[in-house]
């Protein structure tokens, strides 16, 4: 019998060379790029580590630090619309903070007009000025 579409096939599972992939980084476009900025760098405190340029000179992306030598490329977007609430594609990035900065952290978006919308006992769960949704974990230590 076959396996369902879903799963790998058995021969990817079980080869002792193969490692899992690490993240190396994630990307969002946002229309406003430097109040993207002022939310990951400002409000979550994530480093800039590069910025880029377009051809004229004007900002296109901002680059930030994540753990593990991963970082979160923060692009200026050039037309579109946002993805309905819903629809596939990614739900939720979630960085990872220490259990005890949850309330300095809860504290930190409220006053910059980003309040948690909802939590679990290990994450708290915000928008970003986008509408993204973000995550900020301490999984897995609960509060």
């Amino acid at each position: 019998m076959d396996a369902p579409a879903h799963e790998p096939p058995a021969e990817t599972t079980t080869r002792p060379e193969a490692r899992p992939l690490a993240l190396h980084h994630l990307a969002v476009l946002v229309r406003d790029l430097a109040r993207a900025e002022a939310f990951y760098a400002g409000v979550l405190r994530l480093e800039v580590a590069r910025r880029w340029a377009d051809e004229a000179g004007a900002p296109r992306s901002i680059w930030l630090t994540l753990g593990g030598g991963a970082f979160l490329a923060v692009e200026r977007a050039e037309g579109g619309s946002p993805r309905e609430p819903g629809s596939p594609g990614w739900h939720c990035v979630a960085v990872g903070i220490a259990r005890d900065e949850r309330e300095g952290y809860r504290a930190r978006l409220a006053r910059a007009g980003f309040p948690v919308e909802r939590e679990s006992p290990f994450t708290l769960y915000t928008r970003d000025p986008e509408g993204n949704l973000v995550g900020l974990s301490h999984y897995p230590e609960p509060a």
